[in-house]
């Protein structure tokens, strides 16, 4: 008798709000495709082939970008209060038990669960300790980014911020919202800013509920950059709003004047005539 293919138990349903702001160009996965869903352990050898559908390909994005199959064990005979890691085969897993994040593409509800989850984890893991978070994001949905901001704020662990290729949108508020002095980009960054974009179609009495909603968010996200940008002229709230009208890009050098980040990395380790690697920079691993 052929045995029929494993499939994973289903996710807990995130429910989004009514209307779904965006920040961003969205991406999306192949509508139809096979797709491998690893199991733990996570050996190569453990994967099984399985049936698309919005569910598997929902876990198959996890799997792929984050650290889900990362392994730990308490040593309390060493350390009663520390986590200790046993080796993975997950690349991602490999990262954070480095304490490193990474925020690889658009900003939506699977991954804002994941990296929340992994600052928590981190967090109860050592709160003294920093944590560096990666990222190279087109943007995506409010919603999602403001839940990852409130808990990189919330946690006791001071959170690093490191632009890798692109910080557009919300990207560019996660990076800005980074821990004074620790944030940083890469020198071929790219970093957009904009107003938030949303519809709703509906009775007119709803719309105008909605459209006054969209207004608040946008103060709100003002008020974000307000509060962490550093650069040499401080900025009014108005000259953000007015700034964020349509598309802002900066390189490196204009983010690092207006403030978004604190420093450009030009290379890992510097030499000692040049000072040598500051404390708090991104860890070689």
């Amino acid at each position: 008798m052929r045995q029929s293919a494993w499939r994973p138990p289903s996710p807990p349903h995130l429910f989004p709000p009514p209307l779904q702001f965006t920040l961003g160009n969205s991406s999306h996965l192949p509508d139809s495709h096979d797709e491998y869903i690893s199991l733990a352990p996570a050996r190569s050898s453990d994967r099984v082939p399985v049936q698309s559908s919005p569910r598997t390909d929902a876990i198959a994005k996890l799997h792929q970008l984050h650290p889900i199959t990362i392994k730990y064990e308490s040593a309390e005979s060493l350390d009663p209060d520390a986590l200790r890691y046993r080796d993975s085969d997950d690349i991602f897993s490999r990262l954070l038990k480095e304490r490193i994040i990474c925020l690889n593409g658009e900003v939506d509800e699977t991954m804002s669960a994941s990296i929340v989850a992994q600052l928590l984890f981190l967090e109860a893991d050592n709160p003294q300790k920093p944590i560096h978070l990666y990222i190279n994001s087109p943007g995506g949905s409010v919603t999602a980014g403001l839940a990852i901001y409130d808990t990189m704020t919330y946690i006791a662990s001071p959170v690093s911020t490191i632009c890798v290729g692109q910080a557009a949108s919300m990207g560019s508020l996660l990076l800005c919202g980074g821990h004074p002095g620790k944030r940083y980009c890469l020198p071929h960054s790219s970093i957009m800013m904009h107003q938030p974009s949303g519809g709703y179609f509906g009775q007119a009495s709803d719309i105008a509920i909605h459209a006054k909603e969209i207004l608040r968010v946008r103060e709100q996200l003002n008020k974000i950059y307000k509060r962490h940008l550093t650069g040499k002229k401080e900025m009014s709230l108005e000259e953000i709003e007015k700034l964020m009208e349509r598309d802002y890009f900066m390189g490196a050098k204009e983010a690092l004047d207006m403030g978004i980040v604190d420093e450009v990395l030009d290379r890992r380790v510097k030499s000692k005539e040049e000072g040598g690697e500051g404390e708090g920079k991104p860890p070689v691993v």
